[in-house]
């Protein structure tokens, strides 16, 4: 089912779409994680990648909650956007043999995954609400927060250290 396509005909429609979109996204973010991890030198950035992958794990349980929540079997459609933006982490660390510039262009790409998330997640918070599923909108919310918060130790990691070591 695409985005716009006959299938979408509601907003309901339209919140399950997205629903599988990030249930895909966060199932490629799960693959990619442990290949950024190999590749990272800094043990801060190795380890927040760790924490970030238990947490990723957390969130696929919570976006199974929410299908079943809503009577929807969990799945997904494929993502564009989440596929470019990993297709891309992968081609630019392919490129660095400087280790600590691997580790800024680590960073930077884990917070372009971030961000994509903090989108998505944004608007199905807001979508649920307006549909009437607060509960829905609720667990949602507790992984956007954890989407901030990794975004925001990428963000103080990157400037305090990583970003100054590869200059």
């Amino acid at each position: 089912m695409g985005l716009f396509t006959k299938d979408v005909h509601s907003m309901n429609d339209l919140f399950t779409h997205q629903l599988k979109d990030i249930f895909y996204a966060e199932k490629r973010i799960l693959g990619a994680l442990p290949k950024m991890i190999d590749k990272a030198s800094s043990p801060e950035l190795k380890e927040g990648l760790r924490s970030h992958l238990e947490e990723t794990k957390g969130h696929v349980v919570r976006l199974e909650q929410v299908f079943q929540m809503r009577g929807i079997t969990p799945a997904t459609v494929k993502c564009p956007a989440i596929d470019g933006i990993i297709e891309e982490a992968e081609d630019v660390s392919g490129d660095v043999d400087n280790a600590q510039v691997m580790d800024a262009a680590i960073a930077a790409s884990a917070q372009a995954v971030e961000h994509y998330e903090i989108t998505r997640y944004g608007t199905l918070i807001a979508w649920a609400k307006e549909l009437g599923h607060p509960e829905c909108a609720d667990i949602l919310g507790m992984t956007l927060s954890e989407e901030y918060a990794a975004d925001d130790k990428l963000t103080k990691l990157a400037e305090e250290r990583l970003n100054k070591q590869a200059a």
